[in-house]
């Protein structure tokens, strides 16, 4: 008897275990997934590009590549200023032009004279990009380099010869400067230049010449932990516009065999995604802090105020892409003053915007979740923890979230971010506020995937209610803030 009454326990035990774990079964992942590093990647969320060349002293934007080395020589060059501004404006990396459309390299490549090598700068012994990447390691910030597919100086542009010349460097910057965490392909490519005395225009076929694939993997051998850049990725695309906002629905996906980098007429395409794309390639916002993407003194008067950087960020990173700010240094070498100036009036207002996250001490509550475990419950969208999530059943596309916070609070904003690691899943959103005993719509959404920041109009009220009212899978939400 007692060995029939252990099993009957026993089986109890495992009815019991079987039917918890059945519960508990996690949603499936709705392909395209974002990998690891591109998680990573999506959590820097801001960070800062820099163009610095020889356009620095000539007033260009694009050089031809006819100018002189000597003209690059920065009066109170400090690496240092530049990282530590970075730091404490809240960016979280440096992206530095190595290479641009003029072909001038500010580190001492040995396949080019054209280069700091030729320069007064530290008597051409100086490497920019060296500088760069040890001040960026110094002050805790990730490097990325920018080089340029176009050149505009070298003689073998636009022969096989030159891919194998870019190569070369792309192999210099991924092998001596430490960890990369992004490699920018620019789109520009082909036109007039100098192409070393030649003084001609050159014309490629930009879907063949660059043998991309191959390029790529050398990126993957050498610098496997970094994402790479370019109109069609293949990990980071472009918004498609260089004024500071992705489009509204922003989906992480698209369909990348499709494209390619300078493809024309995709811009709409890039700024919005695809829905039903085949690869995951989120958005990155380029976007400059000035009028022009390099330092000109005439300028100074037009960095961009707080208030419109603001607004850049709630259009890039409120909207689920990452900022790519640019600060160009001047011709000391530093970054001016009413640059630092508009970047730290700038995290002032977004320290002060989404200091106190009411959230966190509410209770939230839903109308379903998933098998009715804790596992799925709808404390976890506010448990401050980016591994747990809410999520209902698989046949429930519709769900509501429902935020209370114990008493009337004044909110103006709404963040609401998808645990995606199972992909991108909503599709509209509404948010509602509870005004005189009753719902009101405050606001709509489309798209949500990994960070939403809805601005609602100031309103006093003691809970809120998110619907989720269309989707592509069930639900899985992993956080959300309001302030």
């Amino acid at each position: 008897m007692r060995k029939l009454h252990h099993l009957f326990i026993s089986t109890g035990i495992l009815v019991l275990f079987a039917a918890c774990s059945k519960e508990a079964v996690p949603p499936q992942a709705l392909l395209p997934v974002p990998n690891e590093h591109q998680l990573a990647w999506q959590e820097l969320e801001q960070y800062a590009f820099i163009h610095f060349t020889t356009n620095t002293f000539t007033g260009k934007e694009w050089g031809y590549g006819d100018e002189q080395a000597s003209i690059f020589n920065p009066t109170n060059f400090d690496a240092g200023q530049w990282a530590k501004n970075i730091k404490e404006a809240g960016l979280k990396a440096l992206i530095l032009t190595c290479k641009h459309h003029d072909g001038f390299c500010l580190w001492q490549s040995k396949y080019t004279e054209h280069s700091v090598k030729n320069s007064p700068f530290m008597d051409g012994k100086g490497d920019v990009v060296k500088a760069v990447a040890d001040a960026c390691h110094k002050y805790g910030l990730k490097f990325g380099i920018y080089l340029s597919p176009w050149d505009r100086n070298s003689a073998q542009y636009a022969t096989p010869e030159y891919i194998t010349y870019y190569r070369n460097q792309l192999r210099e910057l991924l092998s001596n400067y430490g960890e990369i965490f992004e490699v920018w392909f620019d789109g520009a490519n082909g036109g007039d230049g100098f192409y070393g005395g030649a003084r001609e225009t050159r014309k490629i076929d930009n879907r063949t010449y660059y043998d991309w694939a191959n390029t790529h993997s050398i990126v993957r051998e050498l610098a496997p932990q970094a994402l790479m850049f370019s109109d069609a990725g293949p990990d980071i695309r472009w918004c498609g516009n260089e004024s500071g906002f992705v489009g509204q629905p922003n989906w992480h996906l698209i369909n990348a065999d499709t494209l390619y980098p300078g493809k024309p007429h995709i811009e709409r395409l890039l700024n919005h995604g695809d829905e039903n794309g085949r690869s995951w390639i989120p958005a990155e916002v380029d976007v400059s802090i000035r009028p022009g993407w390099f330092y000109h003194e005439s300028e100074d008067s037009k960095v961009k105020t707080p208030e419109t950087l603001f607004k850049i960020y709630m259009e890039s990173v409120g909207r689920g892409a990452n900022l790519l700010l640019n600060i160009p240094p001047d011709q000391r070498g530093l970054l001016h003053e009413n640059d630092i100036r508009a970047l730290r009036e700038w995290k002032t207002l977004l320290d002060k915007t989404f200091s106190l996250n009411l959230a966190e001490k509410a209770k939230a509550k839903a109308n379903s979740y998933r098998g009715k475990s804790k596992i799925y419950a709808a404390s976890n969208v506010i448990d401050g923890n980016k591994d747990t999530y809410w999520a209902t059943d698989d046949n429930i596309l519709a769900a509501e979230l429902e935020i209370d916070f114990g008493k009337p609070q004044k909110i103006n904003y709404v963040l609401i971010q998808e645990y995606i690691k199972l992909g991108q899943r909503i599709k509209a959103f509404n948010i509602d506020v509870w005004k005189d005993d009753d719902w009101t719509s405050a606001a709509k959404g489309s798209t949500v995937g990994y960070k939403r920041i809805v601005e609602i109009s100031p309103v006093e009220t003691p809970k809120i209610r998110i619907r989720f009212t269309e989707a592509k899978a069930c639900p899985a939400i992993s956080n959300v803030e309001v302030y």
